[in-house]
């Protein structure tokens, strides 16, 4: 079961991050956030890779990586201005709809259709996105909860990232196959770093004066990646994912303890059981 430890960790970890993000972001923007997120976790995934060595690359390995990092990039700055502009308990959350838009996509890219255990999957993730604002419904009537969900801008871009992730993590999967997982983790860290290079230098006064909340963002940013390849080399990817999206839970919980967010029984309610919608989607 040491596989569970470092899932475990790879869910802390990522909840870090986020808590990490947004006190930088009331700082400064999401664009200098985004950057610093891959360019600052590089220092701590390289001498991973002195131990594990260079893969062999395989002929789709490039292109992968030239798509894959270009949504990458969009989807940082997206995230983060999610959780700049709205509570964590709310935007994190959203995350869990990944596997969800997967079902419903995978019927039209690949010609597969969810199983019963995908079909409560999806059930309990929709349900758990309604208890999220669940206290809406006795002021506004039964579906004000989902129109406070659409709503909130924050909520709204993150499930644009948990759509656009649904579609990237068919390039993750070549990228993976042709290199090896934190090979490839690395490489799109890089390329993304790269590419969102000209705002770091445009915003390199917010850089100098938020440099200690960025190289923790990269420092567990970094030691997510690591824990995450660690579990993926133990057991299934499925098991690995679902349980790193327990961050939801400590998302919610850390959004009460240290941004003091409202509702939380309502939100932990609704993040609980979109986790377990996940659990039912992956691990079957």
């Amino acid at each position: 079961m040491l596989w569970l430890l470092f899932a475990l960790l790879t869910a802390l970890f990522e909840s870090l991050k986020d808590i990490f993000s947004k006190k930088s972001l009331k700082g400064t923007d999401e664009f200098v956030v985004a950057w610093a997120l891959p360019c600052f976790a590089l220092p701590f995934l390289i001498p991973a890779l002195i131990v594990t060595g260079v893969p062999h690359l395989g002929s789709r390995f490039w292109l992968a990586l030239l798509s894959g990092t270009s949504l990458y990039a969009v989807t940082l700055i997206l995230y983060m201005r999610a959780i700049k502009i709205s509570d964590l308990s709310i935007t994190v959350p959203m995350l869990t709809f990944t596997p969800l838009f997967m079902l419903l996509t995978s019927p039209l890219l690949v010609c597969e259709f969810p199983d019963w255990t995908g079909i409560i999957g999806i059930l309990l993730i929709v349900t758990g996105s309604y208890l999220l604002n669940i206290g809406e419904k006795g002021v506004h009537g039964y579906f004000a909860p989902f129109k406070a969900l659409v709503r909130d801008d924050g909520a709204r871009l993150m499930l644009l990232v948990a759509f656009i992730w649904s579609i990237t993590a068919n390039i993750d999967k070549i990228g993976l196959q042709n290199s090896s997982p934190l090979f490839w983790v690395i490489a799109v860290d890089t390329v993304t770093a790269i590419l969102l290079l000209p705002l770091g230098i445009l915003k390199r006064e917010a850089i100098y004066t938020n440099i200690r909340g960025l190289l923790s963002i990269g420092l567990f940013g970094g030691l997510t990646a690591i824990a995450q390849m660690t579990a993926i080399s133990l057991t299934l990817v499925a098991y690995v994912i679902a349980v790193k999206r327990t961050s939801a839970i400590i998302g919610v919980l850390s959004g009460h303890l240290v941004f003091n967010e409202r509702g939380l029984r309502e939100r932990l309610s609704g993040a609980i059981v979109m986790v377990a919608g996940v659990l039912f989607i992956t691990l079957n």
